[in-house]
């Protein structure tokens, strides 16, 4: 048994919670409102976690610190910054091992299946964002101040799961309305399950021959937007799906009064071409199998349900 600092109760936030919890872990799970899923072995803290001292006094005694945390997109540039620079100081003073939460973003336009050793060279300031952050925690760990790791997947599926298909496509096939998708709705396109996130986390923790690197999550086969629209219909009972893709002229128009559409711009590229990650390190170093599209989207669908009094 050790404990454990969680930043963050987002999805993957509470699924890494709550799977230290079950394995005998103590948790601290830290947030600004002291929110999170109710387990004996979880204390859920009001911090601050920008606040490096603040940060740092909930992680003393701690094994580790599994920074969470998300933003919305219009927040990326100014709001990832302090809360990382706060975590490294953190893991510096006190010795925990400091476990990110990325994406894909940082790699930019890749053909092929992307694994870990491709270069970080992004193209869109959310993809600078988040490579710089890393390459500064991975600096520290080189330099021996700190331990660190970070876990990368791609869009999420699972319970709580906000991505593009699940804020555009998703609402609109349950509804069975058409739904308009920025991008090619045919192009593979890799989904992660936010329990394989969470699973990772805790595999990366627990070995240290893991450390001072990226892990790509275990991630299912690829499937097309299209494919996935056609099978949330299947497993919700709705009219087949319908689904188009959005001209990007309209796209951009959007963005003039819609901020989230603003922010989808740059990552359109995303959409129009396959995206795939290739995670075959992970399932091999860690015998994680990930979860399949199926059951992750199936967990999407029974958490957006809406709950009887």
């Amino acid at each position: 048994m050790s404990l454990h600092v969680v930043v963050g109760a987002g999805p993957v936030g509470s699924a890494t919670a709550l799977l230290l919890a079950e394995r005998g872990d103590d948790v601290r799970l830290l947030t600004r409102s002291g929110s999170g899923p109710e387990h004996p072995r979880i204390a859920r803290i009001k911090v601050d976690a920008t606040d490096a001292a603040a940060l740092t006094a909930q992680c003393a005694g701690a094994t580790a610190i599994h920074h969470c945390a998300g933003l919305e997109y219009a927040r990326w540039a100014t709001g990832f910054p302090p809360l990382i620079h706060a975590a490294i100081s953190a893991a510096e003073a006190s010795g925990a091992l400091l476990l990110t939460v990325g994406n894909l973003y940082g790699y930019g336009e890749f053909d092929g299946p992307v694994d870990e050793s491709h270069p970080l060279r992004p193209n869109s300031a959310k993809g600078r964002v988040r490579a710089d952050l890393w390459n500064e925690a991975l600096t520290a760990h080189r330099e021996g101040r700190i331990r660190t790791a970070e876990v990368r997947g791609s869009d999420y599926l699972g319970a709580g799961a906000n991505s593009t298909f699940t804020a555009v496509v998703l609402p609109a096939v349950t509804a069975g309305k058409t739904a308009l998708f920025p991008g090619d709705p045919d192009a593979p396109h890799s989904w992660t399950a936010i329990e394989d996130v969470a699973r990772t986390l805790l595999a990366v923790a627990d070995d240290e021959s893991s450390w001072g690197r990226a892990w790509h999550v275990p991630t299912a086969t690829p499937l097309p937007v299209r494919a996935l629209a056609d099978l949330t219909a299947t497993l919700t009972g709705a009219s087949p799906a319908r689904v188009r893709g959005m001209p990007s002229a309209v796209l951009w128009a959007a963005g003039l009064f819609n901020g989230d559409a603003r922010e989808i711009r740059e990552l359109r590229y995303q959409f129009d071409r396959p995206f795939v990650v290739d995670s075959t390190a992970a399932t091999k170093q860690f015998g994680i199998e990930p979860m399949p599209t199926r059951a992750a989207l199936q967990a999407t669908l029974e958490a957006r349900k809406p709950t009887r009094n």
